[in-house]
């Protein structure tokens, strides 16, 4: 196979639509699981109790950061590698940087020990009846952390591959696990100590799978386990600026719900946390299209930029096709939804949140596709620069806006926070690929009349006017995407698509 024939293989349009289908069911499928699992559980624990559970949900994704950036680093890596067809130095890679994550997990998971009776007692508004149970969770919590930076590590070494499918069969398990496993415990107690071991035995099982489909994919690395000393420089230079936008990143998008606990209370957690995890659920597409495109942006840049471009070009427009019409029904129905699913009194809460959170989220799913490329590059640097500088900012912010406005506050800061970083983000793409400028141009035009029409759906209409604009504005929306937006290539597919289904 020439180096050439290599990088197709793995950046064909056919392989990067199949994998983000395997991508979107591996999300689509536990969101619907925690669509069923959560009114039980908030009746079942309490308000309280599952602000907590919300908080170690939250832990548990967030516990990647201990891999110092290396899990993304070695996916960069070892993409890097398949596309100059020098597989034979990819195991000594492999097994130093899991060899180095799992001591940094293990360091992860001291600092977390010992900082949990602070958070419990000072730093959360944890209810005194509940801080045994929540020091003993957290506690619990931290032994995960070294199978979780372990296994962000084998995940890089299948995105690489593009092993979405098998990724996908071991992701969805597991996530529903997190949902269901907590139900699973309700029968037998409310406590949440057997509720996070639970989810402690989730985790271990799924880096099991994961090193599972790596010997598979990979045999080499069954013949082959050392430690190259030469590998551990190229996998911190490139991960301590993952690191620094592991850390960073993360921490805007989920610092609000830790200063809400700190600010206002833990049951205001359960208030904001709940519409926050549906509405960002409608990320799904982006999101799935990211974990394809980064290391297909790592093997066509250095030797094939048209490619490069066709595939960004691509991913916004797709992301602006499938994000519109979910954020305007999810902003025009939120209270009739939030009533429906959790209760008028839930809905009253939380309908503001959810509909200022959706106007975030329109925008950050169109961020993803130039974030992905300048990491996907080799330019980690200025996606973290980029944070470092919003970060004390937005704290700043939200701090102020939870005191005067209280989760409202919140969600609005959130979204303003979007808003910069997104606009940040095009003109740095915009620097390294100057043809992307007419992407971009198109992109703010659509977005523009976007959120202009979703905006209105903030002030109080009548169901029925609501009803009958929305089908209007989706009739509009599916013309103009139609004639103006999709090439006669693209409508050709969905033309041929649909006989196929019909």
């Amino acid at each position: 196979m020439t180096s050439t024939a290599l990088p197709a293989n793995l950046t064909g349009g056919r392989l990067l639509a199949r994998n983000t289908i395997w991508n979107l069911l591996g999300m689509i499928l536990p969101m619907a699981v925690a669509v069923v699992s959560i009114p039980p559980l908030v009746r079942a624990l309490g308000i309280d109790r599952f602000g907590l559970l919300s908080l170690a949900w939250i832990v548990i994704g967030y516990f990647s950061l201990f891999d110092l950036g290396m899990g993304r680093a070695l996916t960069k890596l070892v993409a890097d590698k398949l596309g100059s067809n020098d597989e034979h130095s990819i195991p000594p890679l492999v097994w130093t940087s899991l060899l180095l994550l799992l001591l940094l997990g293990v360091a992860g998971g001291l600092v977390t020990v010992l900082i949990s009776p602070w958070l419990v007692y000072t730093a959360l508004k944890v209810p005194p009846g509940l801080q045994p149970e929540a020091l003993r969770s957290f506690q619990l919590l931290a032994a995960s952390i070294p199978v979780v930076t372990v296994t962000s590590g084998l995940r890089g070494i299948l995105e690489a591959q593009q092993r979405f499918g098998i990724l996908n069969y071991i992701r969805v398990p597991i996530s529903i696990f997190s949902f269901a496993g907590p139900l699973l415990v309700l029968p037998f107690s409310h406590s949440l100590v057997p509720i996070m071991a639970a989810l402690v035995v989730g985790r271990t099982i799924a880096g099991v799978a994961h090193l599972w489909a790596c010997f598979h994919a990979l045999p080499a690395l069954q013949r082959s386990c050392v430690f190259h000393a030469s590998c551990v420089g190229p996998l911190f230079r490139f991960g301590t600026w993952m690191t620094v936008s592991n850390i960073v990143g993360p921490m805007m998008v989920y610092m609000d719900r830790f200063l809400i606990g700190v600010v206002v209370s833990i049951a205001s957690v359960a208030y904001y946390t709940i519409p926050y995890d549906m509405v960002t659920k409608i990320l799904l597409v982006p999101l799935a299209l990211v974990g394809v495109l980064f290391p297909a942006f790592s093997t066509t840049f250095a030797q094939d930029r048209e490619r490069t471009f066709r595939i960004y070009d691509r991913s916004i427009k797709y992301s602006l096709l499938t994000l519109f019409p979910i954020i305007l029904l999810a902003i025009a129905f939120a209270r009739e939804g939030l009533t429906l699913w959790l209760g008028e009194h839930f809905a009253d809460k939380s309908t503001l949140v959810l509909q200022l959170l959706a106007l975030g989220v329109l925008l950050n799913g169109l961020s993803q596709p130039p974030f992905a490329l300048i990491q996907g590059i080799g330019r980690p640097d200025l996606t973290a620069k980029l944070h470092l500088l919003e970060l004390p900012v937005y704290l700043l912010a939200l701090w102020w806006a939870l005191a005067h406005y209280g989760i409202n506050g919140a969600a609005l800061v959130w979204t303003l926070r979007v808003v910069v970083d997104t606009i940040a983000l095009y003109g740095i793409t915009q620097r390294l690929l100057p043809a992307a400028a007419a992407i971009h141009r198109r992109a703010a035009y659509s977005v523009t009349a976007a959120l202009v029409t979703v905006i209105i759906y903030l002030f109080t209409l009548s169901l029925g006017v609501k009803v009958l604009s929305v089908g209007l504005v989706l009739v509009l929306f599916s013309l103009i995407a139609w004639f103006s937006m999709l090439n006669p290539e693209e409508r050709n597919l969905v033309h041929r698509g649909w006989k196929k289904a019909t």
